[in-house]
């Protein structure tokens, strides 16, 4: 009988290269959210990388997201077919590639909110034109779209394959809905960047609070698909409960 986890059955067990690969990529890009690869040599830059930890902190909890999130995929369906590692190379080019567009979009906010000056990061700072806001979430919108995207069409290639890995009715509905999910929250992004290329120039900063939906969206989305898989259970609850009964009845029938 194998192991679950929630109302998933554990395929993945094993340590895969592909696993492996994606680890050290993760970390790789976690390297490259330092604030500063040098030690300060002086209290005034100590004190600039130190401002900067706040930044790092919440790109290195999205990136933490991210590998949690293809970490409980091996988990659950251990495939690693030339499709999921097609898909999970495209993942892992868009975690590298996006790390520096993550950083300076968070520098920038956690600066503004904190009030800091925009050139906090190490000693070279971060600078911005107004005019070049709308450039900066359209390309980190896009990314955080396929970066989910990607996700999404895992899990699609795993519903595909649902006979082959013997989901049952439960590990089906919950395939689909973090599929799904996925798909939602990146078309967060997607709004993001429509937002940035309506607004006026001087007010395209603001489209980032759009990714303030993210919360709520996946409260609603966790709460409706929530309410469906109960229902799910306690069906199968009941049917796993007739079944005996029904057995019996035939029994009793036969020696009739």
């Amino acid at each position: 009988m194998r192991e679950r986890e929630g109302d998933f059955r554990v395929r993945g067990h094993e340590v895969t290269r592909l696993e492996g690969f994606s680890d050290a990529v993760f970390g790789f890009a976690v390297t490259l959210l330092v604030v500063s690869l040098e030690v300060p040599a002086t209290f005034e830059q100590l004190y600039a990388s130190l401002r900067g930890f706040a930044a790092f902190g919440a790109c290195f909890a999205i990136l933490f997201n991210l590998w949690n999130h293809h970490y409980v995929f091996c988990r659950r369906f251990g495939l690693h077919d030339g499709t999921v590692r097609v898909l999970t190379a495209f993942l892992l080019f868009l975690v590298v590639l996006y790390v520096y567009p993550l950083k300076f979009v968070f520098t920038l906010f956690v600066n503004g909110v904190l009030g800091f000056d925009r050139g906090s990061v190490g000693s070279k700072g971060i600078q911005i034109r107004v005019d070049e806001i709308p450039t900066l979430f359209t390309i980190y919108g896009l990314g955080f779209f396929l970066t989910m995207a990607a996700f999404a069409l895992l899990y699609g290639h795993a519903y595909r394959l649902r006979d082959a890995l013997e989901l049952d009715p439960l590990e089906r509905h919950v395939t689909v809905s973090e599929g799904f999910g996925f798909l939602l929250i990146g078309s967060i992004g997607l709004l993001s960047v429509i937002v940035a290329n309506l607004l006026p120039v001087g007010s395209s900063g603001n489209s980032g609070y759009v990714y303030a939906l993210i919360g709520p969206v996946a409260g609603f989305h966790g709460y409706w698909m929530g309410r469906r898989r109960r229902r799910l259970k306690a069906s199968l609850s009941q049917a796993a409960g007739e079944a005996p009964a029904d057995s019996q009845t035939d029994r009793e029938t036969q020696t009739a």
